[in-house]
């Protein structure tokens, strides 16, 4: 077996506010996904970031 090494993680506390309705998704989907509400968050901004659409040249919308 392998010997464990333990890896640090670079993170920021940030503080952020989440409609009602959809802080009971994310909760109710990292629990699907036994993963913490943190983790999940970390995940979808991950996903999110990745898959963004480029922005029109003009810069609007």
């Amino acid at each position: 077996m392998g010997n464990f090494i333990p890896k640090p993680y670079r993170t920021e506390q940030v503080s952020i506010r989440l409609d009602t309705d959809l802080l009971a998704q994310v909760e109710a989907a990292a629990n699907q996904y036994n993963m913490s509400r943190n983790a999940f968050i970390n995940e979808c901004i991950r996903y999110a970031m990745a898959n963004m659409a480029e922005p029109p040249e003009n810069g609007k919308a």
